[in-house]
């Protein structure tokens, strides 16, 4: 906390009071307002808590004017170019990059993780067969409490990193079987041989009867989108897990809620609606139309995977998936009417002056959909391709919660209903 002050002065009552100033490593300062109530009366109105600092961490930075996104001081960038995904997890569970003997360690502590138990197979057996695969997850993460509850002391480190590595371990089998589930074919097991990202593939996609050999093409893409997934700092999803968390609720319960939270069209769901507007597209040569369509303020229609709420100049991880996308594109020969109408739609928008002036540039959802879907995941399974990986960011940011404590969540309100009222009895309505 800085030692400088910010003075208020209520002109109504006459009544001043100083906040003190907060200052991070980086990022715009932030006023201390817990004495504003008892002092002057008042509390904070910010719906959307864009203005509102909720927490304190050392996992992420973002600064959306300058496009910089930064895992443990780290530079996305640098990250992507020289990481993998399971060491960028380490990063953000234990603060720094591991040791050679380190990342053995806990290369060793997921892998020995990723079983699920053979009940949880029942257990995804009984959603129907076209259940929606962010639904099936939600239901799925939270019951694993009910496998590890007589295991769990909140009140222990160990216990508690336990359960982060747990997750991260078993999300990626979680998600192959509700994926497996809804195509009707037997749950793969994992095949502890591979890497993490070549095992997912492993599960979603081999089955009995022939022999699966996973694409090394695909398997790097994935660790790419992985890394770049991982976390991004007070997210929806990222609040939800926090929120939730701060009720002492266990991380499966709290992760779970983050799922849920990730779920929705304007969070993670955006990769899959930026595939419905291609289809809703449809052509090449309409592509014109819907471009017009967006400019109109009028119009309802929205380009989906252009623009971010962060970022104000530049998506920093939409630069780095560019380029992946092409690379997958172009190394598996892929011809799809709709891959070939996201480029047009990318390239009319890079070149449009009222895109440019607003800077709407293609997103990262915009690419991750787009590989996806080359790479030959259903739409319906984008979703649960973003929360395999923002998981990592999910227990980072819960065990981090843990260790400092926090006191629960509970945000105020505006009441706008009506005033007090006397009941009346029914014969007198």
């Amino acid at each position: 906390m800085s030692d400088q002050r910010v003075t208020v002065t209520d002109e109504t009552s006459g009544k001043s009071l100083e906040l003190p100033i907060i200052k991070g490593t980086d990022g715009e300062p932030c006023l201390q307002i817990k004495a504003l109530p008892s002092t002057l009366g008042y509390f904070t109105y910010d719906p959307g808590y864009t203005a509102t600092a909720s927490c304190t961490s050392k996992i992420t930075f973002i600064d959306g004017g300058k496009g910089i996104l930064r895992y443990r001081g780290y530079p996305i960038e640098q990250l992507a170019e020289n990481s993998s995904f399971l060491e960028v997890a380490y990063l953000l569970l234990e603060g720094e990059l591991p040791t050679a003997d380190e990342f053995k360690d806990f290369q060793q502590d997921i892998t020995y993780h990723t079983m699920i138990h053979e009940r949880l197979k029942s257990f995804i057996g009984g959603f129907h067969y076209d259940a929606h695969p962010m639904a099936m997850m939600a239901g799925v993460v939270g019951s694993l409490a009910a496998f590890y509850h007589d295991k769990m002391d909140m009140e222990n480190p160990e216990h508690r990193m336990l359960a982060a590595k747990r997750m991260i371990a078993k999300m990626p089998t979680i998600a192959a079987a509700c994926y497996r589930h809804h195509m009707g074919w037997p749950t793969a097991y994992p095949n502890n041989s591979l890497n993490y990202t070549e095992n997912f593939l492993d599960m979603m996609f081999s089955v009995p009867t022939e022999e699966y050999k996973v694409s090394k093409v695909a398997a790097k893409a994935f660790d790419l989108l992985f890394i770049l997934h991982a976390d991004h700092e007070q997210n929806a999803s990222t609040s939800t897990v926090r929120l939730v968390g701060s009720t002492g609720a266990n991380p499966y319960a709290s992760v779970a809620a983050g799922i849920s939270a990730l779920w929705g069209p304007a969070h993670g769901g955006a990769n899959e609606a930026v595939l419905t507007m291609l289809d809703e597209i449809g052509d090449v040569s309409r592509v014109g139309k819907f471009i017009d369509r967006a400019k109109d303020k009028n119009d309802p229609f929205r380009l989906m995977g252009f623009g971010h709420r962060v970022y104000k100049n530049f998506d920093p991880r939409a630069t780095l998936i560019r380029k992946a996308a092409y690379e997958v594109l172009e190394e598996l020969g892929t011809t799809d009417p709709l891959l070939e109408l996201a480029m047009e739609l990318e390239r009319i928008a890079l070149q449009d002056d009222y895109f440019i002036s607003k800077k709407l540039y293609p997103n990262v959802d915009f690419y991750s959909g787009i590989i996806y879907k080359a790479l030959g995941i259903p739409t319906s399974m984008f979703t649960v391709m973003f929360a395999i990986a923002r998981t990592v960011g999910w227990v980072s940011q819960w065990l981090e919660q843990e260790e400092v404590g926090t006191p629960i969540g509970r945000p105020r309100q505006v009441y706008a209903g009506a005033p007090e009222r006397d009941y009346i009895p029914v014969q007198s309505r």
